[in-house]
């Protein structure tokens, strides 16, 4: 594409460019030595991104001036348009080369990166009414593609779209704790709230000279058998990333006050048992 068009494109296009502020850098090593991020950044990004395109980059016209008023710094400002390899997500059917606006940071040299030719996984939304044309999610929606990235977000994607995926958080409903017969034996049990009304509960399980065991269970019904979620997974990230730091008096209106002091070692125990939300 020539360069005297990017500004043209990019006026019709700047509508739609969201605000986007600065990720944290939360990374992990794959066992070959790529650089991988955090199951956290990923999940957030497929679950804000409608459309994850596998492309190549076809075209890169930096873009400057007041079009590029607002880029953080250490950032430029490209438009984009690239080739689709391969759609991993797409609410339809997508056009077999897009373009977007991305603001990529600076090299290691801070030098202005080249952008042609370059593999990339794409995360965004299309532009009503503008045929091809992508938005991004976040800051960092364009990342440079590898096997294993790519295997990551096809595995995240495939836990969202299940119909089964565990839904969001939103807070937590009553919670209590029963005491056993014998000291130091009960059972917590909390209701979390979820964006979608399914019922997601926890229970933690106290017994004599025994460390303490917790369990998730999605539905009506609490099963004896089921255990914590394994750690990356959709559920363990919702859990992680989307429980209140603490348990709200309000859960515990109903207790007297040993019982919700009980309660709230064993909400404290599940958090600590879950590990931080990594992003």
């Amino acid at each position: 594409m020539p360069s005297s068009r990017a500004p043209l494109i990019f006026a019709a296009f700047a509508a739609a460019l969201p605000h986007f502020s600065a990720p944290a850098s939360a990374q992990i090593v794959a066992e070959t030595g790529v650089v991988l991020p955090a199951y956290g950044t990923v999940a957030d990004l497929v679950l804000d991104s409608s459309a994850i395109v596998d492309a190549r980059i076809r075209s890169a016209v930096r873009i400057t001036g007041a079009e590029a008023a607002n880029v953080a710094p250490g950032r430029v400002r490209f438009y984009v348009e690239a080739d689709v390899l391969a759609l991993i997500r797409a609410p339809d059917a997508l056009a077999t080369r897009v373009g977007y606006v991305v603001d990529v940071p600076l090299d290691p040299r801070g030098r202005v990166p080249k952008l042609n030719k370059r593999r990339v996984l794409v995360f965004a939304r299309p532009v009503p009414g503008r045929a091809g044309m992508l938005q991004l999610t976040g800051l960092d929606a364009q990342r440079d593609w590898s096997a294993e990235l790519d295997a990551m977000v096809r595995r995240i994607t495939r836990e969202v779209v299940a119909p089964d995926a565990p839904p969001a958080i939103t807070g937590l409903g009553n919670a209590f704790h029963v005491p056993g017969t014998l000291p130091g034996e009960g059972e917590t049990q909390i209701f979390v709230q979820t964006a979608t009304g399914a019922p997601i509960s926890l229970s933690i399980l106290r017994r004599p000279g025994e460390q303490r065991r917790w369990a998730v269970a999605l539905g009506e019904i609490v099963d004896d058998a089921a255990g914590p979620p394994p750690r990356d997974t959709l559920l363990w990230y919702r859990l992680a990333c989307g429980l209140p730091r603490a348990l709200p008096a309000a859960s515990l209106a109903a207790e007297d006050p040993a019982n919700a002091a009980t309660a709230r070692e064993d909400y404290q125990f599940v958090l600590d048992q879950l590990g931080p939300c990594r992003r």
